[in-house]
């Protein structure tokens, strides 16, 4: 099992306004590296709805400081070492990702990626599939849900969870298992 795991925390409704990330490398089945970010969100969605404020506790002030969202990109894509990315939720976090870096017109690398929200549908019996439901179906319960890097970090945790009931140990085996695919980050 060898992958990144990804989220990411936007400061509005626009897909092209993220203000956080985590991600979480894992490296032969094991969590082995994490990375955590804030950032200011590029122009013109670098202000923050009190809705989205409400979700995750992020505040204008709280990114004053912080570099610009087109500083972080290089950093971040560096840390993914062009291993395959997983979210919970992929369609969402993609869509971020390849809509901020168009806002800073950064060329993104063909990365592929999976959903463990379309994973987890295929491997357990929830009423709910949502992060912080699956997290705790699988016994990690203590975590700030979403908090980029707490939200990352669960997401790992439940691929990890889904490859041991699986029997399998490289992720391509795990989504053959799910009936799921990699997609292309660019479409």
């Amino acid at each position: 099992m060898e992958f990144i795991s990804i989220d990411f925390e936007t400061a509005n409704s626009s897909p092209a306004s993220p203000c956080a990330v985590g991600l979480v490398r894992v490296s032969d089945g094991q969590i082995a590296e994490t990375l955590s970010m804030l950032f200011r969100p590029p122009f013109p969605n670098n202000w923050f709805h009190e809705g989205n404020i409400r979700v995750h506790g992020i505040k204008p002030e709280d990114v004053l400081d912080a570099p610009e969202w087109q500083e972080v990109l290089p950093e971040l894509l560096l840390f993914t070492d062009g291993l395959p990315l997983l979210a919970h939720n992929a369609a969402f976090d993609m869509g971020v990702l390849r809509a901020s870096a168009a806002a800073v017109s950064f060329d993104l690398p063909n990365l592929s990626y999976g959903c463990t929200l379309l994973m987890a549908r295929k491997t357990y019996n929830l009423e709910s599939y949502r992060l912080n439901a699956v997290a705790y179906a699988i016994g990690h319960e203590e975590f700030a849900h979403h908090d980029a890097l707490a939200d990352a970090d669960a997401c790992a945790r439940i691929a990890l969870d889904m490859a041991n009931r699986h029997e399998v140990d490289s992720l391509e085996d795990l989504l053959i298992k799910t009936k799921q695919r990699f997609k292309p980050l660019l479409v």
